[in-house]
């Protein structure tokens, strides 16, 4: 074989090689494509999610702090108690107890009945009437 032909030869094989590298230059190119696409879905997903859980987190964390609020303004109603029943407790033993007014009730005493007798405020005595007033259909 004459130099030229091996020169011929080796460049056609280079020509060949070189096509089959476009190739495959190309496939890879093409499935690189494929793969930050991909990808992008699975970020724009994860982004998505990301920002639901940080909304579920705001709304959670609004709730604690009206819960915390609440609680609160509930210790600050519940502090006075044990004093107001040290003193209920403390009363002048003369008076009704409240497990009378509760009979009297019973009887159908009236709130002003209850007042005068007892000596109880008025908002007791309507308590009291409240939560022992015989109601219809309940045997006395």
């Amino acid at each position: 074989m004459s130099e030229f032909a091996m020169l011929a030869a080796a460049v056609a094989f280079l020509a060949l090689l070189c096509v089959a590298l476009g190739i495959v230059c190309n496939g890879l190119y093409r499935n690189q494509q494929r793969l930050l696409a991909e990808q992008a879905k699975r970020d724009a997903a994860r982004d998505a999610r990301i920002k639901e859980l940080s909304k579920r987190l705001d709304t959670y964390l609004t709730g604690s702090i009206r819960m915390g609020e609440e609680l609160h303004e509930l210790r600050r109603v519940v502090a006075p108690l044990p004093d107001k029943v040290s003193q209920i407790e403390q009363r002048d033993p003369s008076s009704l107890s409240f497990t009378q007014a509760a009979r009297l009730v019973g009887m159908g005493a009236s709130v002003e009945d209850l007042t005068q007798s007892c000596g109880l405020s008025k908002a007791e005595a309507e308590l009291i009437s409240r939560l022992h007033k015989p109601r219809a259909g309940q045997p006395q």
